[in-house]
């Protein structure tokens, strides 16, 4: 395996070809192992990977604190090539419920606080509101980044999940380095105007969700029993016969993997990795067996035909069910 690199838009850093997300080391996934989560960063860390990307509100700070323990904890010369990326706005109350986002400048520069606190860090690499603000205008949001920029707290502004109008409206305020939102096999919304959009702008892709949460993994199995803190348990894609038809989709794709010796998560990063060199995938893994898994994407070459062969498998739009329930469906961008 060789780690290429690859540049997060005309203004922001260089980055390993594959980030980790690691969401799923503290939330939302079914209850985590500590001790795995961290080493699986390390061994990030050593194949090569520098983006780690996380949310402040992910288990409300436990997320933040790991990547900073998993920080301390790995060897200087690694410690200082990673970049971190950091996702705020989010609220949360005790229970864990969402009860909306905060894009006010002054809350920008609180969350930024706690933030450098819970990681262990003196800057923020990339930092973004997780979703819009329906009530803060994105100038103003993006204006406080930039002023955090200037005080040497934070590298590079990023955005997450907004569609062509605001990133334009962004750009205009700061330079933006990336836009991080859901693309996959069979999440490809962001095709009809936001790829277009970014490109013209120089701003790169963080995609997240290039295996559909395992859905296309090739490890999701119909029976599989979720947990009530699994967010796949309300997930429209997980029920029913919305699962049933994923699932075959899964299927039609394995065959092709099974023609080039590959894994099905292998050949789905694979895909998203072959879409430009201006997106880079953050793969989920919470194990050190799934991140080797999503490492060997990086040596499987899609020629015309294999690429052809996987969308007819996989056609757009093909996917039965939303990719966030309807409540959450409502903040998003590019549906």
């Amino acid at each position: 395996m060789t780690m290429q690199t690859r540049s997060l838009g005309t203004t922001g850093p260089q980055v390993s070809a594959l980030g980790l997300g690691c969401m799923g080391m503290s939330a939302l996934y079914g209850d985590a192992d500590r001790a795995e989560s961290i080493a699986t960063v390390h061994a990030a860390l050593e194949a090569g990977v520098t983006l780690l990307d996380t949310g402040d509100f992910y288990a409300m700070g436990h997320n933040e604190m790991l990547i900073g323990e998993a920080l301390r904890a790995a060897p200087a010369d690694l410690r200082e090539r990673a970049l971190v990326s950091v996702k705020f706005g989010a609220l949360r109350d005790p229970d864990g419920a969402w009860v909306g986002y905060d894009g006010r400048p002054a809350a920008v520069k609180n969350f930024a606080a706690y933030s450098l606190q819970r990681l262990g860090v003196d800057h923020i690499d990339v930092y973004r509101i997780a979703r819009l603000d329906p009530d803060v205008p994105i100038e103003e949001t993006v204006g406080a980044i930039a002023e955090l920029i200037e005080k040497g707290y934070v590298r590079h502004v990023g955005l997450s999940e907004v569609g062509a109008d605001i990133i334009r409206r962004a750009a205009a305020t700061a330079p933006i380095a990336d836009l991080q939102i859901e693309y996959s096999l069979i999440s490809r919304g962001i095709e009809e105007s936001v790829l277009p959009t970014t490109r013209e702008l120089g701003i790169s892709i963080t995609a997240y969700g290039v295996l559909s949460r395992g859905l296309i993994s090739g490890h999701f199995t119909p029976d599989r029993q979720l947990a009530a803190n699994d967010f796949r348990a309300h997930s429209p894609r997980f029920q029913g016969e919305n699962l049933q038809h994923n699932l075959t989709l899964v299927e039609a794709l394995r065959k092709i993997a099974e023609q080039k010796g590959v894994s099905v998560a292998q050949i789905a990063i694979a895909w998203v990795l072959s879409r430009g060199d201006d997106i880079v995938p953050l793969v989920g893994a919470r194990t050190r067996e799934r991140l080797t898994e999503s490492l060997g994407a990086l040596d499987v070459t899609l020629d015309a035909a294999d690429l052809t062969a996987i969308e007819e498998a996989v056609p757009a739009d093909a996917a039965a069910g939303d990719r966030y329930p309807a409540a959450q469906m409502a903040h998003l961008g590019s549906k």
